[in-house]
């Protein structure tokens, strides 16, 4: 039977389980494959549920190599008691793509919600479509953004990286134009936890407000734009070479826990970007 979906605005792909009992290895890999290289983003719901971390992971390596950090092949994003980063903390995250800090870019990001928050609890995961942002910005954006470089360095548990990206850069293997930028935190807000050093070449630093808004502005332009409110089960997957995702802020102490895995692209994407990594 092949496989149908309704779209979620125009960044992705809703696909529903038949049955509570049906499982995703029941879906067509090839064809799953074809869609999500169409729509850059499928959310996978009411499928049976990974039992454990490790049953997750082998459903992930079907869609290629798995990306290894220093806790293994599973990211457990879940808030903690004392967080030493905001990405295990409550507060909203920035957008930005994975492994920009790491010698290897993953090409797709799998996500299986373990856990959802309660309603209004807040908690979305944001995706924002920067192939389609780029290409409905008005002319004199685009330039402005292609004269712009993006520097920033980021320390943290699992590495102490720096990168050097162009806002505006070909896709790693499909040539089209997407937008490569790490989102800065809101200007004043101390609660921001280990938030990274970032600064912009090709523009004087007078300048650097009116990009930051008008990429604001392209990114979370509602056509453009998704935020995933979690139901306890979804699979999400998603783009890492066309998207940039983030994290709305929710409620501290809510049970919102989600499961990451990066697959590499074949080829592995080497980062182009990175200027250091220890």
């Amino acid at each position: 039977m092949a496989i149908t979906g309704a779209k979620i605005g125009s960044v992705g792909c809703l696909i529903e389980a038949r049955s509570l009992r049906q499982s995703l290895e029941s879906l067509d890999l090839s064809e799953l494959r074809d869609l999500f290289d169409r729509e850059h983003l499928l959310v996978l719901r009411g499928f049976c549920n990974f039992a454990s971390p490790e049953e997750f992971a082998q459903y992930c390596e079907l869609w290629g190599e798995i990306s290894m950090w220093p806790f293994g092949k599973v990211l457990e994003l879940v808030e903690q008691q004392e967080p030493a980063d905001h990405i295990f903390d409550s507060n909203y995250v920035p957008l930005h793509w994975d492994g920009m800090y790491r010698p290897e870019v993953p090409e797709i990001q799998i996500f299986h919600c373990v856990s959802s928050p309660g309603k209004d609890q807040g908690g979305c995961t944001t995706f924002s479509n920067t192939a389609l942002a780029y290409e409905r910005a008005a002319e004199g954006e685009r330039k402005a953004w292609a004269r712009v470089t993006g520097v920033y360095e980021r320390k943290m548990e699992f590495y102490h990286s720096k990168t050097v990206a162009p806002v505006v850069t070909p896709h790693p293997s499909k040539g089209f134009k997407v937008i490569r930028y790490c989102e800065p935190p809101k200007a004043g807000d101390s609660a921001f936890i280990n938030h990274p050093v970032y600064s912009f070449e090709g523009i004087q630093d007078a300048d650097v407000p009116t990009l930051v808004t008008s990429l604001k502005r392209a990114l979370y332009a509602p056509e453009n734009f998704y935020a995933h409110e979690w139901q306890t089960g979804d699979v999400v997957i998603s783009d890492n070479y066309t998207l940039l995702h983030g994290r709305e802020a929710f409620v501290s102490g809510a049970p919102r826990h989600l499961r990451r895995v990066h697959v590499l692209g074949k080829p592995a994407l080497k980062n182009p970007h990175l200027e250091f990594h220890r």
